[in-house]
């Protein structure tokens, strides 16, 4: 007597099978599917009016889209094997199984409607009562484009190019006008290999038009900086009477530097530098999280090395969530985005700003945590007011969500589910793939909170 299960691959099913019953009822798959089915997909389905053939369904593609995201599995390709492989994209799929070339177009044409989709998910999570905004925290993290950073060009280093270039095609014409070409090695086609340089040379000669374009926008840029910080230093002398403290400003210099650089795969990307040393091609991702639900309630990318800049944009996206989502009070971030500027939009937006201004000193004396600073003067700046409070039992508490909430989502997004580079190329087609992140981030965050409650 056997004391194995018999194994059995030949016998027919008596009725045909459904993948409804293959999937558990709390399955992320069905999560994706149900919630989908409820969103407002008009927009999309307005795009295929007039096609002469029937197209797959937007909210079908969407939920494969955003399970594949929420599930790792981020190629068009893969989403299409997984379609005959996989029982839950079978399910989401319906049997079907579109092309990767349909998904890879779905993908990229309709980025831009990700931005409503999005927040009709917020939405919904607020009618599950799984978000309640109030306290957000703000932070970015790095995220490799889809480009190599040695596919980049320094302004000088292409300057030496062609310099080299412009040498060999002289010195290839020289020889095509010898009548006697004994000194050109067989197999070598001379038109060819002129044209070939002379091709180097025109994509050389348009990388310089856009590194020089973009330095002449960056010394406006630096330029308009300069000059507020001496008419603000200008006016503080005139209240004073005193000659301001410090080094004045220095003025930007004009023109580009030899250290400029462009990348011929993707241009907008830019070398940053990344944790744990060194420098990648990259984007540089922002999220706003909901410290109460980790529900990501903003999404956003920017080609700026570091977050400074970040806070105001970052708060024109709060500006445009609807009302009914509820009142964001306070926001957490750390000392990447510290700047008196900063603090001052938050107070403007009536927004209780706690950005670290100094990193915490490791092993603190234990008294600090439980000591409460000396009372604020009433006269007392909004930078010394956010100080002050980042000092209080109250304060350091509010502070202390900031690593618990947005820092564990860059986490899973990066480790669990292996989003470390982008597909897409382009800063507005990279900005709307990172929304599609953030999306099945939610979806899938949203399906836990649900079996939580």
């Amino acid at each position: 007597m056997s004391h194995f299960r018999p194994i059995d691959r030949n016998t027919a099913y008596l009725l045909p099978p459904s993948v409804e019953e293959w999937l558990p009822e709390d399955h992320l798959a069905r999560f994706i599917v149900e919630v989908v089915d409820g969103l407002d997909v008009s927009q999309l389905e307005k795009a295929y009016q007039g096609r002469g053939s029937a197209a797959y369904h937007p909210a079908l593609l969407l939920s494969l889209l955003v399970y594949g995201y929420a599930t790792g599995v981020f190629s068009s390709r893969k989403i299409e094997r997984a379609t005959y492989d996989s029982v839950a994209f079978r399910f989401i799929a319906a049997g079907s199984h579109p092309d990767h070339d349909t998904l890879a177009t779905f993908r990229r044409r309709f980025l831009d409607e990700l931005a409503g989709i999005f927040v009709q998910v917020l939405a919904m999570a607020q009618e599950m009562k799984l978000l309640k905004l109030g306290t957000i925290s703000l932070d970015g993290t790095k995220i490799r484009a889809n480009a190599s950073r040695h596919s980049a060009l320094s302004h000088g280093h292409i300057e030496k190019i062609e310099a080299q270039l412009k040498t060999e095609v002289q010195e290839l014409l020289a020889l095509a006008e010898q009548a006697d070409r004994a000194d050109v090695p067989d197999g070598v086609s001379l038109p060819a290999e002129i044209k070939r340089r002379e091709d180097r040379l025109s994509a050389m000669a348009a990388a310089k038009a856009k590194i020089e374009a973009r330095a002449k926008e960056r010394f406006e840029r630096e330029q308009a900086a300069y000059e507020a910080k001496v008419t603000q230093r200008d006016a503080k002398a005139k209240k004073t009477g005193k000659k301001p403290g410090g080094k004045p400003p220095k003025p930007p210099a004009p023109g580009v530097r030899a250290t400029d650089q462009i990348n011929l795969t993707d241009e907008e990307s830019r070398i940053m530098p990344v944790s744990g040393g060194g420098f990648e091609q990259a984007y540089n991702a922002q999220a706003a999280v909901d410290a109460g639900s980790l529900l990501v309630v903003a999404a956003a990318v920017t080609q700026a090395t570091n977050d400074k800049e970040q806070v105001a944009p970052m708060l024109a996206h709060f500006a445009a969530l609807p009302k009914s989502l509820g009142k964001i009070e306070q926001l957490l971030a750390d000392t990447g985005f510290y700047s008196g500027k900063n603090v001052a939009v938050c107070e403007a937006a009536a927004i209780e700003p706690l950005i670290a201004v100094a990193r915490d000193e490791h092993h603190a004396g234990w008294r600090d945590r439980f000591t409460e600073p000396a009372l604020l003067p009433e006269d007392a700046t909004p930078v010394a007011r956010m100080a002050h409070q980042l000092k209080t039992k109250a304060g350091r508490a509010a502070y202390a969500l900031r690593k618990q909430t947005v820092e564990p989502v860059f986490g899973i997004i990066k480790s669990v589910l292996g989003f470390r580079q982008f597909l897409l190329r382009g800063l507005g087609q990279v900005a709307g793939e990172w929304r599609l992140v953030c999306l099945a981030w939610n979806l899938k965050r949203m399906a836990a909170l649900r079996l939580q409650g």
